[in-house]
């Protein structure tokens, strides 16, 4: 297994840890920003697809597969503005893992690419390849699946 499929087995474990977590909680909680914190448990949710979205499709310069609704709802630098939904939580449950999927079609098509320029993440990663892209994508979403696991205790 080459390390594009592996790191993407990685992200698969982590959506369904995720999607585990997500199951356990009701919207209300999900709805929830605690105490300290700036976002909801959904906020954090729907950011690690948004996320993933715009570091992998967008800068491999393809079309993402999360409307733009979402994108500007859970980017990195928005803030919880909208409870969601039963329909949001729908959605989300279902995308969590499907744009994974989508993922791997893409990668083993040959169709995800290294961004044509580095792009200097807020963390100070600069990624230059696809690798760099598929590496830092785990590291954030493990940062947010810590949070996650906090505000649960909180709500």
């Amino acid at each position: 297994m080459d390390q594009l499929q592996r790191a993407l087995e990685i992200t698969r474990t982590s959506r369904i840890l995720h999607l585990k977590v997500l199951n356990s909680l009701s919207l209300e909680q999900l709805n929830t920003v605690p105490n300290g914190f700036k976002n909801s448990l959904f906020w954090n949710f729907a950011h690690i697809v948004v996320t993933q979205q715009l570091l992998v499709y967008k800068l491999s310069g393809m079309q993402m597969i999360v409307s733009n609704e979402w994108i500007e709802l859970y980017k990195k630098g928005s803030v919880f503005t909208k409870a969601a939904t039963e329909n949001d939580l729908k959605d989300l449950k279902e995308i969590l893992l499907s744009t994974i999927k989508s993922t791997e079609k893409d990668l083993n098509e040959g169709n995800l690419k290294s961004p044509s320029t580095p792009y200097l993440t807020s963390t100070g990663f600069e990624l230059k390849t696809i690798e760099d892209v598929f590496q830092f994508n785990n590291f954030h979403e493990g940062i947010h699946f810590g949070y996650i696991l906090a505000m649960k205790k909180a709500v």
